[in-house]
């Protein structure tokens, strides 16, 4: 965070690169950070396992910062400064290479670390231990607090350092604190709780598909109990109706249940899946709809990162004779985080448990809560935004590093509804994801919630271009997004998201209404006890 926060303002301002470009460039690395998630995740469930996986992408990412320190302090690897009126010019091929490799170093060793570590956190609690089973919902809201006082210090410390000492020493301040951070995880290597890795769940999901595509044409038995099930007792999970095509993938077909050779051979699963592991892909199938409906909170997060510390570089930031920078000013943004978590884990939470028996709110109500609030939000934007055009046109401003008579502090709102929104839907999602996947697919459901994040910020950048490509601004015009923020309408903008907001929260609600929470019985269906039954597995189905 200590690097995306306040990157746009080094592309803009050092690089020299255009408004709408800088912009994207910082959504398509955080973006690219988090798909990146589901290759960790990969690793993790089928060759790493969690541990493993956290450690060496930890490294990644402390090399990744150390190499944009370097980026950022060698002269050759930036364009000359602007001297008077003369035009800028651009960083070329070679410095923005070398700023490329840096940032996706970065992006690389993110994706593994994301991907695995708050799935690692909850293999340290024992589901079937009540008293440790009743911390873990308190594990999500505090593992969430502990990132967002890191980001506190990113936002506050370290972009002051990069305004005012140097960008080289602030990212190098990150790359030793990576460092350390990976020390003191590996010195808890004896005290950790370790579950096995049991492959990879993407192989698995396709061999459900592919078995229930090619007994596509195959008719469903009467009963469900003559659907093919090996998996023991005390793990099988109860035959649901959704999805009833997959169901196809358990029908026990001619020759499905030959087995090869050898005591522990088993049918193929390309062709034969027992009932459990369809159920396991339905669970995730039916996660898909509230997947969906939570991209867009994360194309709004972008704007906080973006267009809205270009706002903030316009205004007037001083308080006494300190000048805030304008990247500081997601400071609100994250005590909005803070101070909602606080409330909600220590007011909230415990009046909620005497009330209505439950600890909170259920994680489909936080996340209705992040995307209400993240469309107030943008709407308190739009309104701001359109304050601050009124005194830039007033005062005839043409350069974007000239100051505005209006104070920074009308953009506080913005801020802090999306800030607080946020607090909800990354531990609603954290929380949903996790405890409504499959037992062997946690770390996949983890990137899965994490590509929510990458897509909202690809929409993010598809976005702006679409809208600069539609609404003009191109090449220094006019337009919604132009060049120069002052002779642009950023308010129509936000009020775009806005709209696109509300839309998005309706499908949300009829998405939450239509899931169904499993319940954690275990399912009773006896096809061991029909194939024993007979002279022979075949007959008998």
């Amino acid at each position: 965070m200590g690097i995306a926060v306040n990157l746009v303002t080094y592309l803009g301002g050092t690089l020299h690169l255009p408004s709408s470009t800088s912009a994207n460039v910082v959504t398509d690395f955080m973006g690219t950070s988090f798909l990146l998630c589901l290759l960790g995740g990969f690793l993790a469930d089928t060759f790493l396992g969690r541990y493993k996986t956290i450690a060496i992408f930890s490294i990644i990412q402390t090399l990744g910062t150390g190499t944009l320190a370097l980026a950022t302090k060698l002269p050759q690897l930036r364009p000359p400064p602007c001297h008077g009126s003369h035009t800028c010019k651009q960083a070329n091929g070679f410095q923005m290479g070398i700023l490329y490799i840096a940032l996706y170093l970065i992006a690389l060793g993110t994706g593994g670390l994301k991907s695995s570590v708050s799935g690692f956190g909850t293999d340290q609690f024992d589901e079937k231990d009540e008293k440790e089973k009743s911390q873990m919902a308190y594990f999500f809201n505090r593992f969430f607090f502990f990132i967002s006082t890191g980001t506190l210090m990113a936002v506050t410390v370290l972009v002051y350092i990069q305004d005012e000492v140097g960008r080289s020493w602030a990212y190098g301040i990150c790359s030793v604190s990576m460092f350390v951070a990976v020390l003191i995880f590996l010195s808890g290597t004896k005290r950790y709780r370790y579950k096995k890795s049991l492959g990879s769940p993407i192989v698995q999901i396709f061999q459900v598909i592919v078995a229930a595509i090619n007994k596509r044409k195959m008719k469903l038995p009467y009963n469900v109990e003559l659907l093919y099930e090996d998996t023991p007792e005390t793990s099988r999970i109860h035959h649901t109706d959704r999805f009833r095509f997959l169901d196809k993938a358990a029908i026990v077909g001619e020759g499905d249940l030959e087995r090869n050779v050898g005591p522990a051979a088993a049918p193929n699963p390309w062709k034969l899946s027992p009932v459990t592991r369809v159920e396991e892909v339905k669970m995730m199938a039916a996660l898909l709809p509230i997947w969906a409906t939570t991209i867009l909170f994360w194309t709004t997060y972008a704007q906080m990162m973006t267009f809205s510390v270009e706002q903030a570089s316009t205004m007037e930031r001083s308080v006494g004779g300190f000048q805030i920078p304008a990247g500081s000013l997601t400071v609100f943004f994250v005590a909005a985080i803070l101070i909602t978590l606080a409330v909600y884990d220590r007011l909230v939470m415990p009046l909620w448990k005497k009330w209505k028996g439950k600890p909170g709110f259920s994680s489909l109500q936080r996340i209705a809560l992040g995307l209400a609030l993240s469309t107030m939000g943008m709407a308190s934007a739009a309104v701001a935004e359109v304050k601050r055009l009124e005194v830039a046109r007033a005062t005839g401003a043409s350069a974007t590093t000239g100051t505005l008579p209006v104070t920074v502090f009308i953009l506080i709102p913005q801020f802090f509804l999306v800030g607080a929104g946020e607090a909800f839907i990354y531990t609603g999602q954290l929380d949903f994801f996790i405890t409504q996947s499959p037992k062997g697919m946690k770390t996949m459901s983890t990137g899965l919630f994490l590509t929510t994040l990458s897509l909202g910020f690809f929409v993010s950048s598809l976005l702006v271009s679409v809208v600069k490509s539609v609404m003009g601004g191109s090449n220094g015009g006019q337009g919604w997004l132009a060049d120069n923020i002052n002779h642009g309408r950023l308010d129509c903008f936000y009020g775009l998201l806005a709209v696109l907001g509300v839309i998005n929260f309706a499908l949300y609600i009829v998405s939450a209404v239509w899931f169904k929470p499993r319940k954690s019985k275990p399912v009773t269906l006896q096809m061991d006890t029909i194939i024993n039954g007979s002279s022979t597995a075949e007959n008998k189905c």
